[in-house]
């Protein structure tokens, strides 16, 4: 049974077309976690639309499709088990929206891969630059939370099995993550190449000079320590959706990010439409259609609540317990790093802040301070702009009634990503806030 395997969050991240896809669909099947018919029918489908090769990037394409006939509550996600751990893989990791979705669900990933593709990688002897979104991907991972990396250099059955480009990518990959603040002693480089299968699940003889342990993709998985789960912190289950099921009622579904919410709990969603906060019962919890009698963090479940209609909540929303409801605040401090924005940013500024599930447009009221990201030491007080690369500490103001809570107190609910007309502006994590 999975459930007795310590179950750990993975997330793929890195630059569209370095092969994420393959390297999923690859994993699950060489481990056995896809049937070899599911597998033909995809690579027959691939081979339809001119696509051969495809077949691996596919499968988690057809879990977009599932996930758009829409199961009631069992989260499309995509789970397979290795010998120590049971796995789940959030988000097709292609998706062109893939950062904002990262940062929403899936800012909450225990573990990433990123994958490097050593064919779309530039380089020459000893400079090699890497695209804009592996830079990203390996900072903002980082800013959100994720506390272990794994590092696949991709594609190298297109660089002839090479030891010297393998070496040059993992040089340049190594600066960046140092810089990002990475601890790099416990960052496992592999290379593989997802499209042949070499040292994905099986170990590959094209590459014998690579002696270093964990040898394959699946072994390094396994090293990963298992995530402590934040059972001891108040609870907080951000909604992520909200169903009307015929006959059983209104079922708020979403993952436990931290406490334990038991069957029979009275509980408080809030800020709720009206923003006062309505109140609730747990009457059933269930995950992956069984019933469970409690949940913990990291379980994606859905709850059928007593005394709550559908029209009282959405996404966004945060249950907990209301002994200690979750915090909305009026003004909150964050520490942010600017990523991409097209020219400066300044007071007056109201982009969208994704926290959670949330997604509120909130206003930059004052820039506090500049600061190295790396020491966290100030660099200017009162700046008037802060630009790409820059660390601040801003003051800011949602429009709306938002969920937030600081790093100290409940860190799971403290991240954010800032977007602005389809791209990642900065990322960050409050610091202090205001209660309403």
């Amino acid at each position: 049974m999975a459930a007795k395997k310590a179950h750990i969050n993975i997330v793929f991240i890195g630059h569209v077309d370095h092969g994420k896809s393959t390297t999923v669909g690859r994993l699950l099947y060489d481990s056995g976690n896809i049937d070899e018919q599911t597998m033909r029918k995809l690579k027959q489908q691939a081979e339809d639309l001119g696509k051969g090769g495809f077949e691996f990037a596919f499968v988690m394409d057809n879990l977009k499709e599932e996930r758009e006939r829409g199961v009631t509550i069992d989260l499309a996600h995509k789970r397979f088990e290795t010998p120590k751990y049971y796995f789940t893989i959030i988000d097709a990791p292609g998706h062109k929206d893939f950062i904002k979705n990262m940062i929403t669900g899936a800012s909450q990933a225990d573990a990433a891969v990123l994958v490097c593709g050593a064919n779309e990688i530039k380089g020459t002897e000893g400079i090699t630059e890497l695209p804009q979104q592996t830079v990203e991907h390996a900072r903002l991972a980082r800013i959100l939370g994720v506390q272990q990396l794994i590092v696949v250099v991709n594609k190298m059955d297109m660089q002839g099995y090479s030891k010297d480009r393998y070496e040059g990518i993992k040089k340049a990959v190594t600066e960046l993550l140092k810089s990002s603040g990475w601890k790099i002693d416990e960052v496992q480089f592999i290379p593989i190449a997802s499209l042949t299968g070499d040292n994905v699940v099986k170990k590959s003889d094209k590459m014998a000079w690579y002696t270093d342990k964990p040898t394959t993709l699946i072994e390094a998985l396994d090293t990963l320590k298992e995530p402590q789960k934040p059972v001891n912190l108040p609870l907080r289950m951000p909604l992520q959706d909200v169903y009307n099921i015929t006959g059983i009622g209104v079922v708020p579904v979403g993952r436990i990010e931290t406490g334990v919410m038991k069957v029979g709990d009275k509980i408080i969603i809030v800020p709720g439409r009206e923003g006062k906060g309505v109140p609730g019962e747990v009457k059933s919890i269930e995950m992956h259609h069984e019933q469970m009698p409690q949940a913990e963090p990291g379980d994606n479940v859905g709850i059928n609540v007593r005394g709550v209609g559908k029209k009282d909540v959405q996404r966004g929303d945060v249950l907990g317990h209301p002994d200690n409801p979750p915090t909305v605040a009026s003004e909150f401090t964050a520490q942010i790093i600017v990523l991409n924005h097209p020219t400066v940013v300044t007071v007056g500024y109201t982009p969208v802040f994704h926290i959670h599930t949330a997604q509120v447009a909130c206003q930059i009221e004052k820039i506090e301070k500049k600061i190295n990201p790396a020491t966290g030491e100030v660099i200017a007080e009162n700046p008037d702009f802060i630009k790409n690369g820059d660390a601040a500490i801003i003051k800011v103001k949602p429009t709306h009634p938002l969920v937030i809570e600081t790093q100290k107190d409940v860190p799971q609910l403290s991240r954010f990503a800032v977007r602005d007309s389809g791209s990642t502006v900065a990322a960050g994590m409050c610091i202090a806030l205001t209660k309403k």
